[in-house]
């Protein structure tokens, strides 16, 4: 049974602890199993120590060496002084048996009755992943309440904000450039009856999305049906009422929302694909991107 051993020592524990040496616990460690050479256990020369390093934490250079070596087959079992030398937090210990497990290694504390190698220590360890499981799932529905509370508040919580909206104190405040672009595209489109001839008209006009590139049918189409320019935000599946000013009125949504549901039917087919193939200027009424603004690159950023 070929065993390695771990050690931690943070740099917040006591200079007085009993586990402030590593050469200590690496010696209780030795101890414990040389009184299991007769079960043919023997400890391993490579040390595996991490000097001031949190154990609130897995981004340790020892602790990466031994899964490196456990994924390598190198190992058998890991012996620790106490648990809490290989993690303090209860998922990333849980993880880390885990990972044990799967290689078939086993996982020894040598001062704690926790041994996966027996019956009572996998019992222990299956009420540890039964914890670890509710931690999670709490986790999760705490996060879920806070986004609902947030959404209500009106706090934008689905990371960068659409095209024609920005970012102020947490929540969505109308762009003042690209607001008038987005009212532009809805009001366009009834007209066009095709994404790509809308796309296109943006690009020769010099409007990028909020990546900096230029637009396509997807990118219009994606617009268009997106109810946050109405006011209403989207959770669980649901569109409530944000606290957001809309950047379309209910008619103009209604308009384009016909124009796509006349696309989709296929009633504008050849049209979309004959404008498409001519060279389509920047249309009278859109306005073109502040020229300083793309000359710094601003404009490329939502």
């Amino acid at each position: 049974m070929r065993c390695a051993i771990y050690t931690r020592k943070s740099s917040d524990e006591a200079p007085d602890s009993n586990l402030s040496s590593i050469e200590t616990q690496r010696a209780l460690c030795e101890t414990f199993i040389a009184s299991q050479a007769a079960e043919g256990w023997m400890a391993l020369p490579d040390r595996y120590d991490d000097l001031g390093y949190s154990g609130g934490t897995i981004e340790r250079p020892a602790l990466a060496r031994l899964l490196d070596d456990i994924a390598a087959g190198l190992i058998d079992t890991v012996v620790v002084y106490k648990i809490d030398r290989l993690s303090r937090s209860l998922r990333d210990f849980v993880n880390l048996i885990d990972l044990f497990d799967k290689a078939g290694v086993s996982f020894l504390s040598t001062t704690q009755q926790f041994s996966t190698t027996s019956s009572m220590g996998r019992l222990t360890l299956n009420i540890l992943l039964t914890f670890a499981q509710f931690e999670r799932e709490m986790a999760g529905e705490r996060t879920r309440d806070w986004v609902a509370g947030a959404r209500k508040r009106g706090i934008w919580t689905s990371g960068p904000p659409p095209f024609g909206y920005m970012r102020r104190d947490g929540r969505l405040a109308p762009h003042p450039e690209r607001a008038e672009v987005v009212r532009w595209v809805f009001r366009r489109l009834p007209r066009a009856k095709c994404f790509g001839t809308v796309a296109h008209e943006l690009n020769a006009a010099g409007h990028r999305n909020r990546f900096g590139r230029t637009f396509d049918g997807r990118t219009v189409k994606t617009m268009i049906e997106n109810r946050v320019y109405l006011g209403e935000m989207r959770h669980r599946g649901e569109h409530i009422p944000g606290t957001h000013e809309p950047l379309v009125t209910s008619a103009m949504w209604r308009s384009a929302q016909k124009a796509v549901a006349e696309i989709r039917a296929g009633r504008y087919g050849q049209m979309g694909a004959w404008q498409r193939s001519r060279k389509i200027a920047a249309p009278v009424g859109l306005v073109e991107p502040d020229k300083r603004s793309r000359s710094s690159g601003a404009a490329a950023q939502p």
